[in-house]
């Protein structure tokens, strides 16, 4: 049994009902566990979480059909108080700076106001002395044009919307603000919208038009209609053909809402019914009958087609790959390596990047760092998060090696990241993609949202950076630390600074310390070139940088070129590591010993492919662990389990 968790639920009602809604409001993260929060074991249920889905169930099927009795509520949407906002942000009008871009939906034809906020320090006073207007657009065009109010009402057709909101570049009277000076912090702070007020109606809306296959002419037809409505969106949300018992189930709830509030009401409250359901919520797959315990079986194609989906889109599968299952045509090996690469291509895929890499790569930590520079803000920590999901994603549309990973030797950069890169020759807040001038940036190693993420608040941690080298590239446990480990010393009274790498040398000598940070300093000291938050330096508080250093196997480093060099050595063991973590992910289980041979045979497969990033997608979905199951035992581990899965 497998619930969906909040990134899944999200996309499913996405491509269930075409409504985008933003789930971390509507219900409660999720408990990770082998570093995702995919994994069956720690997805949960409690009385708590069903509240919360139903009331989630409610507010989706209100919005996606449009319910006119839908009472006016507002929501807002807060600039990060770090944000710089001195200029131009990518999506935002070109002549402005700073402010925000959203998508909202609205969820009727309607009035709404609009409350836009801002902080003082130059907002509305232009170099000239004159108010400075707002420039605000809805879906890319000017609503407001000239206008200096932050507080307005628009009407707005119903469905999702994108508000820009933003400062123009000159004042007044029209003239460029060249020499204007701005504080960091000033600008849009907040943009509130309350509605609807006076609706005409729900709209012509992508949520309507994909639940309304049809409208019934009469009363007649009605039931009629609401069975061809509910029997489509059932099929695509339990993945599985609808039974009698599922349509009448629903037929119930549609029965009671349209006797209160005629059909659009009776067909709203089934689909919220749809979205509490088990088989929406949850992936079943179910065992065969008389089956022993370490018995081996094949899922059916339609358990595989959710595995598939879920595997590369976080999502339920489309129509093509419901038909295929339903043919009983999936485990054919040649269609499933065309839906495979067909979904790939797929923009849905992207949640590889944003859920697996995301948060193999840690880059969902970005948003807690909080290190004390003055060269570090939000726009560099976005910049930092879009580097590295854009080198990321090119590997994975472009059907690179995976080894790129490690050795890219181009990477993305806006104007923000260049600066503080110190690549030359680029501008604006667009990304693009740039040829690295040397190789001491190249692959993951060098890019800043690493770096970020492996150093504390006030320093770089070389003992974070080795773990993350060793869990995330070696595939190797990083030594537990024994209790009571003492901090590093501090500096605070001596007559010279002290780098990191003296304090930690201090600390290894305690001879409990050195036993773990033997494996793990000398590749944190290879990457102390750059600060905590990856520029690069050449000294510490005037002290030149040491990274020079010697793994436990004896290689000799002497920078991160030289570290990259020596993973790339072993980049078979990168593979493997990464095939690993991907293979947890598919699954959606921590891999035993008995999983071993089929991670050794994915990765055997994708090196006579050149190690790409579709040859070991192929390769896991064609794996045993990925179509097959097995009935539990008393004691996991057997010898039964080991000759059945090999």
């Amino acid at each position: 049994l497998h619930r969906q968790n909040r990134a899944e639920y999200e996309n499913a009602v996405r491509d269930l009902l075409a409504v985008n809604v933003d789930v971390s409001t509507l219900l409660p993260s999720d408990d990770s566990s082998e570093g995702f929060d995919n994994i069956a074991a720690a997805l949960g249920v409690s009385p708590a979480l069903l509240e919360r889905y139903v009331a989630a169930a409610t507010k989706v099927s209100r919005l996606a059909v449009g319910d006119p009795g839908t009472s006016p509520t507002t929501e807002t949407w807060r600039v990060p108080g770090d944000l710089s906002q001195t200029a131009h942000l990518e999506g935002l009008p070109f002549g402005t700076r700073g402010g925000i871009l959203f998508q909202h939906t609205f969820p009727l034809d309607a009035e709404y106001a609009f409350k836009v906020r801002a902080r003082a320090a130059g907002l509305g006073v232009g170099a000239g002395g004159g108010p400075v207007a707002l420039d605000i657009t809805l879906d890319g065009t000017r609503i407001n044009p000239g206008k200096s109010a932050t507080d307005f009402r628009l009407k707005v057709p119903a469905g999702p919307h994108t508000i820009g909101v933003a400062m123009p570049e000159h004042n007044s009277a029209g003239v460029d603000d060249v020499y204007g000076v701005y504080a960091d912090n000033a600008g849009v702070t907040t943009v509130a919208i309350t509605g609807p007020t006076n609706p005409t109606g729900p709209g012509d809306t992508p949520s309507r038009r994909k639940i309304f296959l049809c409208h019934p002419a009469s009363g007649e037809d009605e039931t009629a209609c609401a069975k061809r409505i509910l029997t489509s969106l059932a099929t695509k949300a339990f993945r599985r053909e609808v039974r009698d018992s599922d349509l009448e189930t629903l037929l119930g709830f549609y029965q009671e809402g349209k006797n209160s509030g005629g059909f659009e009401h009776g067909i709203q409250s089934a689909v919220a019914r749809i979205l509490i359901d088990p088989w929406f919520i949850f992936r079943f797959e179910k065992e065969p009958a008389g089956l022993t315990p370490g018995g081996v079986y094949s899922v059916s194609d339609l358990e595989l087609a959710s595995r598939l989906s879920f595997f590369l889109w976080s999502s339920i599968p489309d129509e093509e790959l419901m038909r295929l299952a339903t043919q009983k045509k999936l485990h054919d090996p040649q269609i499933l390596a065309q839906q495979t690469r067909r979904m790939l291509a797929d923009s849905r895929a992207s949640a590889l990047t944003t859920n697996f890499a995301g948060q193999w790569l840690y880059l969902r930590e970005l948003k807690s760092a909080r290190p004390e520079s003055r060269d570090f803000n939000d726009n560099l920590r976005q910049s930092f998060r879009h580097e590295t999901e854009l080198l990321f994603d090119s590997i994975m549309r472009e059907d690179r090696s995976v080894v790129d990973l490690l050795n890219a030797d181009y990477t993305f950069v806006d104007e923000r990241l260049a600066n503080h890169y110190g690549i030359p020759g680029v501008y604006g807040s667009r990304f693009r993609r740039v040829n690295l001038p040397d190789d001491t940036r190249r692959g993951l190693l060098g890019q800043g949202s690493i770096l970020l993420v492996t150093s504390v608040a006030t320093r770089t941690s070389p003992v974070a950076r080795g773990k993350w080298v060793l869990e995330n590239v070696l595939g190797t446990s990083a030594p537990l630390p024994p209790p009571n480990v003492p901090s590093l010393p501090e500096d605070a009274n001596s007559s010279r600074v002290v780098s990191v790498r003296e304090k930690m040398e201090a600390h290894r000598k305690n001879p409990v310390c050195a036993a773990c940070h033997k494996i793990m300093d000398p590749i944190g000291f290879s990457l102390e070139n750059f600060d905590l938050t990856g520029k690069w330096r050449v000294s510490e508080g005037g002290v030149p940088i040491d990274t020079s250093s010697q793994m436990v196997d004896g290689t000799k480093l002497s920078g991160p070129a030289s570290l990259r060099e020596a993973l790339m050595s072993r980049s078979d063991v990168f593979v493997s590591t990464l095939t690993e973590k991907l293979m947890t992910y598919a699954l959606g289980r921590g891999l035993k010993y008995y999983d071993m041979p089929a991670v050794r045979a994915v990765t055997h497969e994708a090196r006579t492919r050149d190690d790409r990033f579709s040859a070991i997608v192929l390769a896991i979905v064609r794996s045993a662990p990925f179509q097959m199951k097995m009935k539990p035992v008393e004691n996991t581990g057997t010898p039964v389990q080991t000759a059945a899965l090999r």
